[in-house]
């Protein structure tokens, strides 16, 4: 059933467990997320980025996951990342029920700026808002988060953020970063710096860039011909100190693009002669859903419909 992210969000933060917010680019994605959920009864989050607006279009990508969304299960439709207002306003004109402004490039001033905007736009729609305080690096590991381009989330500042927008949950940076080479060692988060923005701030809390980088995935992926050097994500152990100190949505596309590409090129290599994209693509779905699973009981989501 489509719900909106805040009916998900609140639920999971009273509950203290953790709802994953997978991305999607395509059918056979939206697929995998929501038969995953419906196995596992859990409430989901299926987003798009700008990027897959821009590659699959809106109203392709949105009716897909309208569908998915009759589902038997709580599901929000969210775009994820938005910068431009333009496509930020589509989405909430189209059906999306929760939309993310993500200002943490801007000053801070101008972040909250542009962040009321969208929260006042979204709002008298009753569409959800998430907004981000803080910056993840691309590719950087946590002792590199003084570089320009990674700064972590200020508890105080985080309070004032939420007071001055009247954003519906925050996502915060505490050392994650996006892609598939987080880390160039064991992972290290500031679980501290979680601690005291739980405390403070009463909205549940929003974790980009942790993909486990599931290790079964890179195997496949490795062994029929990807070259990933040196991948490591935030393992389970670690994630699940992070929904225990209050982390409610958890964002997952890394994984779900590795087992894609796992599942490709697994069937295009060990069956050179099949050329039916239902083939081909049938693998990848499969390993997407497990993957989905997997991240759905790690969270503590499963039977929380």
């Amino acid at each position: 059933m489509l719900v909106t992210g805040r009916q998900i969000l609140n639920k999971a933060q009273k509950g203290n467990y953790g709802v994953a917010a997978f991305n999607t680019n395509n059918l056979e994605i939206t697929q995998a997320i929501i038969e995953a959920a419906k196995e596992l009864k859990s409430p989901v989050i299926i987003q798009t980025s700008e990027g897959a607006i821009a590659y699959a279009g809106l109203e392709y990508i949105f009716s897909i996951m309208k569908i998915a969304a009759k589902a038997p299960v709580p599901v929000a439709i969210h775009l994820d990342h938005g910068k431009d207002l333009k496509i930020i306003k589509a989405c909430i004109d189209i059906g999306y029920t929760s939309v993310m402004i993500d200002g943490s490039s801007l000053k801070y001033q101008k972040n909250i700026e542009v962040t009321k905007k969208v929260v006042s736009m979204a709002h008298k729609k009753g569409v959800s808002v998430e907004a981000e305080l803080g910056a993840l690096a691309g590719i950087e590991d946590f002792v590199s988060v003084e570089a320009k381009d990674a700064t972590l989330t200020n508890p105080e500042q985080a309070v004032e953020f939420v007071k001055k927008t009247g954003c519906d949950y925050l996502a915060i940076s505490i050392g994650t970063s996006h892609g598939l080479h987080k880390f160039t060692s064991e992972p290290k988060l500031d679980l501290n710096r979680l601690q005291q923005i739980n405390k403070l701030v009463k909205i549940p809390l929003v974790l980009h860039g942790a993909s486990e980088v599931d290790k079964r995935m890179v195997k496949i992926a490795k062994k029929y011909g990807a070259k990933l050097k040196k991948a490591r994500g935030v393992n389970d152990a670690l994630m699940k100190k992070c929904v225990k100190l209050g982390i409610n949505k958890v964002n997952t596309d890394t994984d779900l693009r590795l087992a894609f590409d796992a599942g490709v090129r697994e069937i295009i290599k060990t069956k050179p002669a099949v050329f039916d994209p239902r083939d081909i693509l049938g693998k990848a779905k499969e390993y997407m859903k497990e993957v989905a699973k997997e991240r759905i009981i790690v969270l503590g989501s499963k039977n929380k419909a």
